[in-house]
């Protein structure tokens, strides 16, 4: 499925969740996250958090991959500790208040 905008998101999300049998509760817990906050997920929430986000896949047991110009593979190491720390390039990208 070709994600473009929240809304995509948010029904891919719903269609995964239903296609393995759990509902929105069952789904939040295992994500650690508030069935309400599924719940805007999967209607589109345009300002998801990205780390919830993949809290959410991880527990649907899915993956994001991104394709499009400009975009540098990046290998998969057989060595975790030269995996790159997601956490730490997005920190370093964050928009710090004027």
């Amino acid at each position: 499925m070709q994600v473009r905008t929240p809304v995509d998101f948010g029904l891919m999300i719903r269609q995964a969740r239903r296609a393995r049998g759990i509902t929105q509760q069952e789904l939040a817990r295992a994500a650690a996250v508030g069935r309400q906050w599924i719940v805007e997920v999967e209607a589109g929430k345009p300002r998801a958090e990205v780390g919830r986000v993949l809290q959410t896949l991880a527990a649907l047991d899915l993956s994001l991959t991104i394709h499009g110009e400009g975009i540098p593979e990046l290998r998969e190491s057989e060595d975790p500790a030269e995996d790159i720390d997601l956490d730490a390039v997005l920190e370093a990208h964050r928009r710090t208040p004027p």
